[in-house]
């Protein structure tokens, strides 16, 4: 099961260093500044959350109850893909022919935020309620 996140965390690195170098040796010639400065959002977000992934796999020998540290783990990685992905899009939509999908494309950008909203509360909550301390 860990093999799994771990390869899910090298997949996710690998794209947001690759699209990361896109976005700012070819994509920044070829888009606006507004666009430009979304798709590095995504960038950002998809870092962090890759990371808070990689984060969250550290817990697995602490608690009891894995399955909250998966559905975290799946709220990451759902935000990522739509939160970030949305953004690539959006961004790169008139270069890529697809700008009249913009209206499909942006209202999902925020469903992303509110999946990584999800995997943060779920942290919050393991903290609170499932988590052990030696000094308890």
């Amino acid at each position: 099961m860990i093999r799994n996140y771990l390869i899910l965390v090298g997949v996710l690195g690998i794209l947001a260093v690759s699209l990361g170098a896109f976005g700012a040796h070819k994509l920044a010639s070829l888009v606006s500044e507004k666009s430009l400065s979304a798709f590095q959002t995504g960038i950002q977000y998809h870092f962090y959350h890759t990371l808070a992934i990689l984060g969250t796999l550290q817990l697995f020998p602490l608690i009891s109850n894995t399955n909250l540290l998966k559905k975290a783990i799946l709220a990451f990685a759902v935000g990522i893909l739509l939160f970030s992905g949305s953004l690539y899009f959006l961004a790169c939509s008139q270069y890529i022919g697809i700008e009249h999908w913009n209206k499909i494309i942006g209202p999902i950008t925020p469903i992303g935020g509110l999946a990584f909203i999800i995997g943060w509360g779920i942290l919050f909550y393991v903290g609170l309620k499932e988590m052990k301390f030696k000094d308890e």
